[in-house]
């Protein structure tokens, strides 16, 4: 015999075999199948929604410290003293984060209201970074030149890192921004120069 039963505004059906109670309703088991097979296929489609954002995600800013930085090259290193010069410091730029290096960085941190603690991340290289094209000239482009260099071989650009952005620089930050899909203007903004520093991680 099939008897119901109500619970709030809900009709629960004893006597269903395989029946289940979904968002409230008792459905047979036909009709249940279904519900599950369409939540799964939810559950799948939400996956892959978040595996593709996060992969649309870019990569945050290296965190670079005064010691041995084995997560990353030295030209990232490098990349930081140049910038920091192209701000008036004197480091050389050998890729090694010593006491001249961060003597310069908890400088540059305290004169732009930086928190002070010697480690360049994103704040930090947000304010290093300058924007350079063709015609700039400096430390700044020594950095990306640098940068380039380091990955001559796959671009095919090998340019002389003498701080003047001219037609062969501008050709390789053009053949570096097509592979990564960053609008190629062969303009160095802040998009370019996250991906320049970030592209080499070791391991």
């Amino acid at each position: 015999m099939i008897s119901k039963k109500t619970i709030g505004t809900a009709v629960l059906t004893s006597g269903l075999a395989s029946g289940v109670l979904v968002a409230g309703l008792a459905l047979p088991a036909s009709a249940s199948t279904s519900a599950s097979t369409a939540a799964a296929a939810s559950a799948s489609t939400a996956t892959v929604t978040t595996r593709l954002a996060a992969a649309a995600t870019p990569k945050g800013w290296p965190v670079l410290r005064p010691g041995l930085n084995s997560t990353w090259p030295k030209i990232t290193v490098r990349s930081l003293q140049y910038l920091l010069d192209a701000h008036g410091a004197k480091v050389p730029a050998d890729g090694v984060f010593g006491v001249k290096t961060e003597a310069a960085l908890v400088a540059f941190q305290r004169a732009h209201h930086l928190t002070v603690d010697g480690v360049a991340g994103a704040k930090t290289w947000a304010a290093l970074i300058t924007t350079v094209k063709l015609g700039s000239t400096g430390y700044a482009v020594r950095a990306v030149q640098d940068q380039m260099n380091y990955r001559a071989s796959k671009y095919g650009y090998k340019v002389a890192v003498d701080g003047i952005f001219g037609p062969v620089t501008r050709l390789s930050i053009l053949a570096f921004q097509a592979a990564g899909k960053i609008t190629a203007d062969g303009v160095v903004g802040p998009v370019t120069w996250q991906a320049l520093v970030n592209e080499s991680p070791v391991g």
